[in-house]
């Protein structure tokens, strides 16, 4: 019995070209794309006997939208059919992208001195939100209070993350930084801080 031929993987090209995600953003621009159409132009080729573009579909719909598939960890990407480890990475390597260049313009249009809370809070936001983990990160700055780096220290539990001092003072030394600030999040959603949080038994000053 002959073998039979195996079915190769659907690419954006087998797509009739005014359906194309490709020629559809050089001609229309990328503002004219759906999200499952920019899915698709980053996944690259779906699985056998599929089109990437309902691949894009099928992960708009596990994870409800972008920002869904934004926070999913490498392990429930690769779970959903037609997304193995190569496109997990691919997909989260997409988005870290996109919060470097949202924290790249938030640098250039309002600087990177911390005067107050605020400030410390607008440099880290866009990489902290949706996290389903405490992070803990510490901002070294210089003498004129600039922000020579973020580090991030620790990745913690849903509602812990455990920090040793050597860690971050390693951080401090190595950058030469004249102070620092400590930020972790909560994923509850809740900023009101534990009795952990704040060695003065949870006062918030």
């Amino acid at each position: 019995m002959p073998e039979q031929t195996k079915k190769k993987s659907f690419t954006v090209h087998d797509l009739p070209s005014y359906e194309r995600p490709r020629e559809r953003l050089l001609k229309l621009g990328p503002e004219a794309l759906s999200a499952q159409e920019i899915l698709a132009l980053v996944l690259g080729s779906g699985i056998a006997g599929e089109s990437v573009i309902i691949t894009a579909q099928r992960l708009l719909s596990e994870f409800g939208n972008l920002s869904g598939i934004a926070n999913a960890s490498i392990e429930e990407l690769s779970k959903v059919k037609g997304i193995g480890v190569a496109k997990a990475t691919q997909l989260q390597a997409s988005f870290e992208l996109a919060k470097r260049l949202e924290e790249s313009y938030l640098y250039e249009r309002e600087g990177k001195t911390v005067r107050i809370p605020e400030d410390a809070v607008k440099l880290v936001k866009s990489r902290l939100r949706g996290k389903k983990k405490e992070h803990f990160l510490v901002l070294l700055l210089n003498t004129r209070n600039q922000l020579i780096t973020t580090s991030e220290i620790s990745i913690g539990s849903l509602d812990t993350s455990i920090v040793h001092p050597r860690e971050v003072f390693k951080e401090a030394i190595s950058a030469s930084a004249s102070s620092c600030i400590f930020i972790h999040n909560h994923p509850s959603g809740d900023p009101t801080p534990s009795l952990d949080d704040n060695p003065l038994g949870g006062r918030v000053l």
